[in-house]
Formats: C-alpha cells, sequence, structure tokens
C-alpha cells in the first residue's frame, strides 16, 4: 500500500515538472488501485508531408489499433508537435531526439522504387516510437523496412514490435532516450 502510494506520488510530481517544462501530457483519470495508467499522447504535424499525408495518418492509425501505451495525435492548431513528418525527394529516414520526438522524412526515392506509403509512414514512426531496424527481415517485420522487397505491403507492427513501443512507453517517464541513438535512422 505505501509502495503504491510513493509510486503514485512519485509519478504526479513527475507529470507536473513535465507540465512545467512544456511536456507534453495525458490527463490520467482518478487514481484507481488496479487501473492502467492513461496513454502518453504524442503529436504529429504532418502538414509537410504533402502527397503523403493520407498515409502518414493511416501509419499513425496503425500504431494507435496496435499499442495501448502511447497514443499519436494530430497536432492541435498552434500548438509544437512532437514530431514533424515532411516529404523529400531523398530516402525515407527518422531522425529521434527523444522518446515519441524527432522528425520523420517521407523520402519519393523510395517511393517511386515501388515502396508502400504507408508502410513507410508506420516504419518511420516506429523509429520515433523507439525501435530500431531489424534488416535483413521479413516482411511481417515492419522494422525490416526495405529488406522486405517492394512488393512488401504490411504497415503492421508484429507482436515484439508492439510489446517493445509497450515497454518504451508503459510506465517510461517522457523524453527518454529512444533505443535508437543512431542520430538519423535511414531505411
Amino acid at each position: 500500500m505505501h509502495v503504491r502510494l510513493l509510486t503514485g506520488s512519485v509519478a504526479a510530481a513527475c507529470l507536473m515538472s513535465l507540465c512545467l517544462t512544456g511536456g507534453q501530457v495525458a490527463a490520467a483519470a482518478p487514481h484507481a488501485p488496479d487501473a492502467l495508467p492513461a496513454a502518453r499522447v504524442v503529436t504529429y504535424d504532418a502538414g509537410g508531408s504533402a502527397e503523403f499525408k493520407s498515409a502518414v495518418d493511416r501509419g499513425a492509425a496503425i500504431w494507435n489499433e496496435s499499442v495501448d501505451a502511447v497514443e499519436l495525435r494530430p497536432v492541435a492548431a498552434g500548438q509544437r508537435a512532437n514530431i514533424r513528418v515532411l516529404a523529400d525527394n531523398g530516402w525515407p529516414r527518422a531522425l529521434p531526439t527523444t522518446l515519441g520526438n524527432g522528425t520523420v522524412y517521407i523520402g519519393r526515392q523510395a517511393v517511386d522504387q515501388g515502396y508502400n506509403t504507408i508502410r513507410i509512414s508506420a516504419h518511420e514512426l516506429g523509429h520515433i516510437l523507439g525501435l530500431p531496424d531489424r534488416k535483413p527481415g521479413p516482411c511481417s517485420s515492419l522494422m525490416s523496412g526495405s529488406s522486405a522487397g517492394t512488393s512488401c505491403t504490411n504497415p503492421y507492427p508484429n507482436a515484439a514490435e508492439k510489446a517493445e513501443v509497450e515497454g518504451n512507453f508503459g510506465g517510461e517517464l517522457a523524453g527518454r532516450a529512444p533505443a535508437v541513438r543512431a542520430g538519423v535512422i535511414v531505411d
């Protein structure tokens, strides 16, 4: 009982600290003894994703369908997003800064070669959620990226990828460095 009370107090203090430092947090329901924590909300801005906006929105929706600990939402007008999504003529890549934060580029080079835009979007968002590339890999692994080939259109994370994201966000503090810290993740 004392441990639960202490844990709840520490969590509340951390959330208040994040609010004061500008971090975005989701409001939690009143604490019930065995209640699940509210999902951490991570916002994204797909305004610079040009023709890929619907693919980015679908990639975010796939993550929302797949995991409970984090929820990707479009940023509200006038707010700063955790994730910026941009289109360019290069290869798709992600530049994570901290867990749940960074920039994603949906590169036209891969699209021109025949790679699926929704798979690209979900894959790159996976990097921002803390997942590394897993190459070479089968089509059943979202994080296998381009190594699965252009015929692979699977945009869904497998059970291990879902579990890793759940672990990354389940009870973790916002702002923790992602598991992938090599700077730019090029797929």
